[in-house]
């Protein structure tokens, strides 16, 4: 597979990444390793390289489990670059009447990279994010965070996940260093990005934009099961004929014509597959092969927006 810079880092990363959120959702410790295990191996020989965790993924099992898949196989942490956030509290955290809510203090994003740390087994994160933005963030506070970070050796490059341009652009102000992503929900199911002017700022930036959910929970593939309660408001079935008009013609499936149209983008947006089924993982890398013309590209995006452009 291909690969591309990763901001303006050093690090880079496969046009596709692997998004980890679902690899330990099993009824047992030996399921969830079982899963992990297939899905991390079958992405890696797939060529992915940027692998995206987040503390609250399946409550850090799933941290857990990618770390012993790390320990049972030498030589495979020098191989990728490992991504995870921190951000979010659920409710009744630390204790009972606590609401759901975001906490950028310094305290807490130390205390939770520590924690990932711990989980996955690895001296540093290649990539840490805030996972979504604190209302109450004082830019100058989380800057010190992440100096810290990276002066101990913990952290190379931070990031970001579900910013706006100006959230994005406060942080930026106060950090000495570039954040290097800015990980935001993108596809033809949901096109914010694209009016909003985040994939704007990205490109004007030199971030690189991580797609969350580029198959919208798999609504533009073949069918969801399992998707957010927000996602339950899309209404693809315009786009899933374009999807399919356009597979039919190039000889592929809809998946792959889906995620071609995000790799289409010129601010180089990384989709984050996240099927934890071998064969999917596999069969996602054909996008990067296929390169949508202009007008193709045009004909989707005027059937996911519901009516024709201005």
């Amino acid at each position: 597979m291909q690969s591309m810079p990763l901001g303006l880092s050093p690090l880079s990363t496969s046009r596709l990444a692997y998004g980890c959120w679902r690899i330990a959702r099993a009824a047992s410790p030996e399921g969830d390793l079982a899963t992990a295990r297939r899905a991390v191996h079958a992405a890696v020989e797939a060529g992915y390289t940027l692998f995206d965790h987040a503390d609250i993924y399946c409550d850090g099992r799933a941290e857990a489990v990618f770390g012993h898949v790390l320990r049972e196989s030498p030589g495979l942490r020098e191989r990728i670059v490992l991504a995870t956030k921190c951000g979010i509290r659920f409710a009744g955290e630390p204790a009972p009447g606590a609401p759901y809510r975001y906490d950028f203090s310094a305290e807490y994003i130390t205390r939770q990279c520590e924690q990932s740390l711990q989980r996955l087994g690895v001296e540093c994160i290649d990539l840490y994010q805030l996972h979504r933005p604190d209302y109450l963030m004082d830019a100058g506070e989380v800057a010190s965070a992440f100096s810290r970070l990276q002066r101990a050796g913990k952290v190379r490059e931070f990031g970001v996940s579900n910013f706006a341009p100006a959230q994005l652009a406060l942080l930026q102000q106060a950090c000495a260093r570039p954040l290097v992503a800015n990980q935001v929900e993108i596809s033809l199911a949901q096109l914010a990005a694209l009016n909003d002017g985040t994939l704007d700022d990205c490109q004007a930036r030199k971030i690189t934009p991580l797609a969350w959910s580029p198959l919208a929970g798999g609504l533009l593939a073949d069918g969801a099961t399992d998707i957010l309660r927000h996602q339950k408001n899309y209404r693809p079935a315009e786009t899933l004929l374009a999807l399919d008009a356009v597979a039919s013609e190039r000889d592929t499936t809809r998946t792959i014509v889906a995620l071609a149209w995000l790799l289409r983008h010129p601010a180089g947006i990384v989709p984050l597959i996240g099927s934890t089924d071998p064969d999917r993982i596999r069969a996602a890398v054909a996008a990067t092969q296929l390169t949508l013309t202009h007008e193709e590209w045009y004909r989707l995006l005027i059937a996911a927006r519901g009516e024709p452009l201005p």
